[in-house]
């Protein structure tokens, strides 16, 4: 049973909330420290022009438009009747907190169970996590931030250009904790300028580090971007699809078997991308992962065992 191999999200959301419960993004009007100049400009060397939302409605519409829109049209499509709506594109934390707790509280309606909020281990404010505990108080529903890490390994962030450190998620990492919240980290898995025992690492450290999430995703290259031009001028080379899936059965065997895997691999709509997963469907990249595992026996946590969980 795939059940056994890791700790799969809607497991955890149905025995959280009793039933399916649909993500929906939002798109609000925001960008990033690493575009506007006061960290970088033009991001990070992967990140295409929307930031993470291909697949976003337009921030020019409301946060309760949005929201209303996409559980119209979700929750007919497969009668779902608890949400989640997801701040999405670029960092969600990186704007004035007026602004902020105003598109937060535009969020909160009765079939929503939780909010899920992304940003960068150095874009949120001791403001919005305090706001955040009184929001998860008061409606009596979750709070998720997400955070983008992508690398332990603070010589490849400076590669990709990510703008933070290690020390700087895992700062976050005991704020969010602190706050009472929940978290989720990203990471992908195959940059090239990792080594295996980066992954693994990368494992160990988020297995301390405690974060109840974790989103796994492939190195694609979206139109217009610096990687793009890297890839273009044979700057850089891309892993294979076999490289990516060892390198998630390590990453998963050296994981925490408490924290629940939101995504093994990611993708980008055709339109936003030159090359996406080896320009192979997620899900035949996942069930081939999958059984990878059955075969040989892996399963998240089977080298945990025996770490040290504290810093």
């Amino acid at each position: 049973m795939t059940e056994n191999l890791y700790n799969i999200y809607s497991v955890w959301l149905k025995e959280r909330y009793g039933e399916k419960v649909y993500k929906i993004p939002v798109n609000i009007p925001v960008t990033c420290p690493n575009r506007d100049g006061t960290k970088g400009t033009g991001g990070c060397v992967y990140c295409g022009a929307k930031g993470g939302g291909n697949e976003t409605l337009s921030d020019q519409l409301s946060v309760a438009e949005q929201i209303e829109k996409n559980i119209a049209y979700i929750g007919k499509r497969y009668h779902a009747k608890k949400f989640i709506p997801f701040f999405q594109s670029f960092s969600n934390t990186y704007c004035t907190f007026p602004d902020f707790s105003n598109w937060i509280q535009e969020a909160i309606r009765p079939d929503v169970v939780e909010i899920s909020i992304s940003t960068r281990p150095d874009c949120i404010t001791d403001e919005q996590l305090r706001f955040l505990a009184v929001i998860k108080k008061e409606q009596a529903i979750d709070i998720t931030i997400e955070l983008g890490l992508q690398s332990v390994n603070d010589e490849t962030l400076k590669i990709i250009k990510r703008g933070h450190t290690l020390a700087d998620y895992e700062q976050a990492i005991d704020r969010i904790k602190a706050a009472g919240l929940l978290s989720c980290t990203h990471m992908i898995l195959d940059l090239p300028w990792d080594r295996e025992e980066d992954v693994i690492n990368g494992a160990e450290i988020l297995s301390r580090a405690g974060t109840d999430f974790v989103k796994c995703h492939s190195l694609y290259i979206e139109k217009n971007t610096v990687l793009k031009q890297w890839y273009d001028e044979k700057k850089v080379t891309l892993l294979t699809k076999d490289d990516y899936i060892n390198r998630a059965v390590l990453f998963l065997e050296h994981l925490d078997p408490k924290i629940v895997v939101q995504r093994l691999i990611g993708r980008v709509p055709e339109v936003d991308s030159v090359i996406t997963n080896w320009n192979t469907s997620w899900w035949k990249i996942k069930d081939e992962l999958e059984a990878r595992m059955k075969q040989e026996n892996n399963y998240q946590g089977r080298k945990f065992a025996g770490m040290n969980n504290k810093r």
